[in-house]
């Protein structure tokens, strides 16, 4: 396929990406007595980063098409002695061998069985990609895979994944955006309140100025010495309002813990190249500072086979502060 092809082919599906996203979830018929619904994140075309990340392939591609047979041969073997299997972006053996291939007139017995081993590093590097919403780099390994098999099994879960992970940005995103909102508006309904009670004070001491004082009696002059005067009684100060308390920040729930990194257990080499599947089910620990104190394995099938890996990756993950600790159960399926 040339260079522009590719390009295009890139740019489509950058964009069906964000419109599966944008369509993700229903938008709600806004409250006429609640006011205005708050502004939502709305995506608006590629990204810089993604503009970039395209201009840079559609470069790369075009030094690559430059080469010649012998030169993508030795670059390609030069590339996986130095172990750059699938990056960076054109100068890995995926792409040497990739360029290799279309421009051989007849396949490459080297090219073709090294892009074979090279594929399941490239799908595990993109569903790590995708696992950390790094979705450029999972969106530029995922068109390396469907350019060295367009037919592999994997293909589909990794494009479906890319689409719900880009919805879910969005949908945090909006979900924020209406937390900003209820907190914007609970700080100018207080503001409003304290406003109102001062006005409120003020009115009452205007009020209590303006009464006239009765006139005091007169009193015959005393026959006997006079008493020293005692002095008035003194007016308790009006009391003054109460501060407002500013609003507490919102905190995550100890029953819906959100997580901000949970990158996915990687498939080991192995079983992968094994065709070995199967399932993992974890229960894990979260203390209220959203750090994880214990992660136990409740199933695993087959035993042993994936235990370490999913282990080792849920230790390391972390979830927004919540209001207590909390207990949750995850599930991770391994397909090659």
């Amino acid at each position: 396929m040339p260079a522009s092809s590719r390009a295009l082919s890139w740019a489509l599906a950058l964009a069906l990406g964000l419109s599966l996203a944008a369509c993700s979830k229903d938008e709600a018929e806004p409250d006429a007595a609640a006011g205005p619904a708050p502004a939502t994140a709305q995506p608006a075309g590629p990204s810089a980063e993604e503009v970039a990340a395209m201009e840079a392939a559609e470069a790369a591609e075009a030094a690559l098409a430059g080469l010649s047979v012998e030169e993508l041969r030795s670059r390609g073997s030069q590339a996986l002695r130095e172990q750059r299997l699938y990056a960076p972006a054109g100068d890995n053996a995926m792409e040497y061998y990739l360029t290799l291939r279309e421009k051989s007139e007849k396949p490459d017995a080297s090219a073709e069985s090294a892009l074979i081993d090279l594929m399941p590093y490239a799908i595990i590097a993109a569903e790590q990609a995708i696992g950390r919403e790094d979705f450029v780099e999972a969106e530029r390994l995922r068109a390396l895979v469907e350019r060295t098999d367009a037919q592999t099994p994997a293909l589909p879960r990794i494009k479906d994944s890319i689409a719900k992970g880009r919805a879910g940005v969005v949908e945090r995103a909006e979900q924020e955006a209406q937390r900003a909102a209820q907190r914007e508006r609970e700080a100018e309904l207080a503001a409003q309140r304290a406003a109102d009670e001062a006005a409120a004070a003020a009115a009452a001491a205007a009020a209590a100025a303006a009464q006239p004082q009765p006139a005091q009696p007169a009193t015959p002059a005393p026959t006997q010495p006079a008493q020293p005067a005692t002095p008035a009684p003194t007016q308790p100060a009006a009391p003054t309002p109460a501060p407002v308390q500013p609003a507490q920040p919102d905190r995550a729930s100890s029953s819906n813990p959100v997580a901000v990194r949970a990158p996915q257990p990687s498939y080991p080499r192995a079983a992968y190249r094994s065709g070995v599947s199967g399932e993992v089910t974890v229960e894990i620990s979260i203390a209220a500072s959203g750090e994880v104190t214990n992660v136990s394995i409740t199933r695993s099938q087959p035993r042993g086979t994936f235990d370490r890996e999913v282990l080792n990756t849920v230790r390391n993950w972390r979830f927004e502060p919540m209001d207590g600790p909390a207990t949750i159960t995850r599930t991770f399926t391994f397909r090659p």
